[in-house]
């Protein structure tokens, strides 16, 4: 099956390259048509919370205080 496609394709070069520029041209036309809406937001923005609270463990800070906020804010 793959032979005929190449014994096909080398027998008729002429259909190939016609084939060829009119996928070229369907690409340009696409890649010209496609709005700027289509590309995602991909702005990172972050926000870095540091907390202190004194007599406490970093692991309850971090699930206290960093974390319940760090949900409010988002």
């Amino acid at each position: 099956m793959i032979d005929g496609l190449i014994r096909s394709g080398l027998n008729n070069r002429v259909l190939m390259v016609v084939i060829a520029l009119a996928l070229v041209l369907f690409g340009v036309n696409a890649m010209q048509s496609l709005s700027v809406d289509a590309f995602p937001d991909v702005t990172n923005i972050q926000v870095q919370v540091a907390t202190d609270a004194q007599g406490r463990s970093p692991e309850e800070v971090e699930r206290f205080i960093t974390v319940p906020l760090e949900i409010a804010m988002t």
